[in-house]
């Protein structure tokens, strides 16, 4: 079976693959249909497969992350890292400027402004490694950026990485559809193009769409509260107002991505990073500077000395089930993301090495990342232990209450809080717009086989369809539902996941044998 006989060539779904599109939108529907009309029982359903993941599972979760995050380092440093992206004339599209900018948003930047702060703060008040006596203390503030630090570090990047890579390697360098049934044909062959293939595609675009969708309508909240903060209007902290927020950030994302990825989703990624770096500035200038230039130093240190033992720790000697909540539920939504941000990353990555993608994928965001951590976070422990704390208070009373917090309490005028508060809020609606731009090309992609302009008019539904979905969820209180059926939904990916690892490693095996970089041979009728 040819790709092209795949793809409609005329009607409403001209330029998609038929199957996919139909079935992922009469899942989508179905499963919000559920969650609107029996969101209980959903609800119910949902959290208690999680649960029974999240519990039962967590060996594997941890195990695996670990063994991705050990793949793509030696990918990076085998006889492998000196293959291209694609033909080896093939140079890369965007500047590495540019290339950050867009990987870091789509990745993960707006979770960072979400947990940056309240995540340190929970942990400094309880987690596994300290009793109850060293809540709230010097000690434990070490403990607890040591623990943000993992969880926000090489391993979610690691599966971006592999996803990533593998489909960057297949549709570049052999020629085969940019969509994760490519990764599968050193395994399957020309059944790529069957029933096995559509699913493989059919779970991304799910995962896709159910991750936007509940980033977008838990994310409007901590907007809706930060608006609510600079105005004092309680208003944008109703539902209505959220549901309205949804709706522009859903249009400006739309406009976006018909753009395309070299002007629209660039340009916002890039304004992203400036805005990032000014807020950073911020935090470094008017925080409690000498503490944060220490606590960087010490906190990556501590991280290196510690990374290997998290990487294998699964709470085997305890009752208790902390990473249930923390570390696998992280693990899990980072494998129910890697489908969407690592068909993203590969999109941008054409031309670079294997090696060159590995650094700068893996090593690069990490420590961004580890830079926000510590200036947010660490200003927020600072404040906590050496002024008059609150912190903690605000998280404990509402999490988007934490960043706001946080600059009401430091030592700078009222002025300048509102400005630096005010600045943050359009970060976050920025790297909302980004992430909902990306995640609606990815959709566009996987339903076209791999094209890399689908057409217009498809990307003008998904990107108001992933808005309407949001909305809808959120006014209805079905957010909570489907955000755990992504969780539950990156068990089944993770097993695609093994078998992406072991056609990877066959097809580079062939190359260094063959010594070519031609497409795979295939026998399509």
């Amino acid at each position: 079976m040819a790709k092209s006989t795949l793809v409609a060539k005329s009607g409403p779904l001209k330029g998609l693959n038929v199957a996919v599109s139909l079935w992922s939108k009469i899942l989508v529907f179905s499963l919000v249909i559920y969650a609107i009309v029996w969101k209980e029982q959903a609800g119910g359903m949902f959290s208690a497969v999680n649960s029974w993941i999240l519990s039962a599972m967590k060996w594997y979760y941890i195990g695996l992350v670990a063994a991705l995050l050990f793949f793509v380092v030696w990918l990076m440093m085998s006889r492998f890292g000196n293959i291209r992206l694609g033909k080896d004339s093939d140079r890369p599209e965007f500047s590495y400027f540019s290339w950050f900018a867009m990987l870091f948003g789509a990745g993960m930047g707006i979770g960072l402004v979400f947990w940056s702060i309240a995540e340190p703060i929970y942990h400094f008040s309880s987690n596994p490694f300290i009793t109850e006596e060293m809540a709230g203390t010097a000690e434990a503030a070490q403990v607890a950026m040591r623990l943000t630090f993992f969880h926000w570090g090489l391993h979610p990047w690691a599966l971006y990485v592999f996803v990533g890579l593998t489909l960057a390697y297949f549709a570049y360098r052999k020629g085969l559809p940019l969509t994760i049934r490519s990764s599968l044909y050193p395994l399957i062959g020309d059944r790529i193009y069957g029933p096995i293939g559509h699913t493989a595609d059919i779970m991304a675009i799910i995962g896709t769409v159910f991750g936007i969708a509940t980033s977008l309508g838990l994310g409007v909240k901590q907007i809706g509260t930060g608006l609510s903060e600079l105005t004092g209007i309680a208003y944008f902290a109703t539902t209505n107002a959220q549901i309205f927020l949804i709706a522009i950030i859903s249009a400006i994302a739309t406009v976006s991505v018909v753009s395309g990825v070299g002007k629209g989703i660039r340009i916002l990624s890039e304004f992203n990073l400036w805005l990032s770096i000014t807020i950073l500035a911020f935090f470094l200038l008017f925080g409690p500077t000498r503490y944060l230039l220490n606590s960087f130093l010490q906190n990556i240190g501590d991280y290196i000395g510690h990374v290997l033992p998290l990487s294998f720790w699964s709470e085997a000697n305890s009752d208790a089930n902390w990473q249930g909540g923390w570390t696998a539920f992280y693990w899990g939504w980072w494998i129910s993301w890697a489908p969407f941000v690592g068909m993203f990353i590969a999109r941008i990555s054409k031309g670079r090495t294997i090696r060159e993608f590995v650094a700068g994928v893996l090593f690069v965001p990490a420590l961004l990342a580890f830079v926000w951590l510590t200036l947010f976070g660490g200003t927020a422990l600072h404040i906590e232990l050496a002024g008059g704390g609150g912190i903690a208070e605000a998280v404990s009373k509402d999490v988007t209450l934490a960043l706001y917090a946080t600059f009401d309490n430091m030592d700078i005028t009222a002025l300048l809080a509102k400005a630096a508060a005010t600045l943050a809020t359009l970060l976050i609606a920025t790297y909302f717009i980004t992430s909902s731009d990306s995640g609606t090309l990815v959709v566009n992609t996987l339903m076209s086989m791999g094209d890399q302009d689908p057409p217009v008019v498809h990307r003008v539904v998904w990107g108001l369809g992933e808005g309407l979905v949001a909305a809808v969820l959120l006014l209805t209180g079905g957010l909570g539902a489907l955000q755990t059926a992504a969780i539950a939904g990156a068990l089944p990916f993770s097993i695609i996941m093994l078998f992406m690892a072991i056609g990877l490693v066959r097809s580079l095996n062939q190359e260094a044998i063959g010594g070519a970089a031609a497409p795979l041979k295939t026998r399509r009728a």
